[in-house]
């Protein structure tokens, strides 16, 4: 994350707590497309979501401000290619895939959970703005999980196609070995500042009002 990239996020989010100042954050707009490497990808609601019944789905869920309000990773990997290898991991094994955003919270964990408990096969993935990602289980707690990937500046494509390869393994029934995830100990203290700055923006737009909603997602 370079220097002008850093200064354009926090000029960005000292406007929004200035033009926020006194009221309450609105819900983001669903953005009508966001362009990755591989092309276009088109988000929009389609009425609340309901609980699946397809024992061969896997949901994934979408924190307030992924694919809207913010279109990248903390290290710049577009969402529209972080969906497209998630995506494609669980094609690969078999399964399909559906879509929901969650409003009332940006926590990862709660917004996995809210997946699985939606999903058919009771297994869900949850992905926020910066890249933080989580596969749960209906009968998990909220803040436990089936595997957890925290550090967002570590996962890349690459690992986004492995954990919806996961993801599917463990709708079949399977009990698959942990996705493979790198440690680095400068990550924290690298990108401790942007990532604070990003939860912030993500939690601001947060409605409480509004119900978790299914989505029509098309690649293009």
């Amino acid at each position: 994350m370079d220097e002008k990239t850093l200064r354009t996020i926090i000029e960005e989010v000292v406007r929004e707590f200035s033009a926020g100042a006194g009221g309450t954050a609105t819900a983001v707009a669903t953005a009508p497309s966001v362009v990755g490497a591989a092309g276009q990808l088109k988000i929009s609601e389609a009425g609340p979501a309901e609980r699946g019944t397809n024992p061969r789905e896997v949901v994934i869920a979408l924190t307030p401000g992924f694919g809207g309000r913010m279109v990248n990773t903390i290290t710049g990997v577009p969402h529209a290619d972080a969906i497209r290898e998630l995506c494609a991991g669980i094609e690969e094994q078999g399964l399909t895939y559906r879509f929901i955003r969650v409003f009332r919270t940006a926590d990862v964990g709660f917004v996995a959970h809210e997946a699985a408990k939606l999903s058919g096969s009771g297994i869900g993935i949850g992905i926020q703005s910066r890249g933080t990602t989580v596969i749960h289980q209906k009968d998990l707690p909220p803040l436990s999980n089936l595997e957890l990937f925290s550090q967002a500046p570590l996962v890349d494509l690459d690992t986004f196609r492995a954990i919806g390869q996961n993801a599917a393994k463990y709708a079949k029934g399977e009990s698959p070995a942990p996705v493979p995830v790198r440690n680095d100990q400068m990550a924290r203290p690298k990108y401790q500042a942007i990532a604070a700055l990003l939860h912030n923006k993500e939690t601001r737009l947060c409605d409480l009002t509004k119900n978790t909603q299914t989505l029509q997602v098309s690649q293009a």
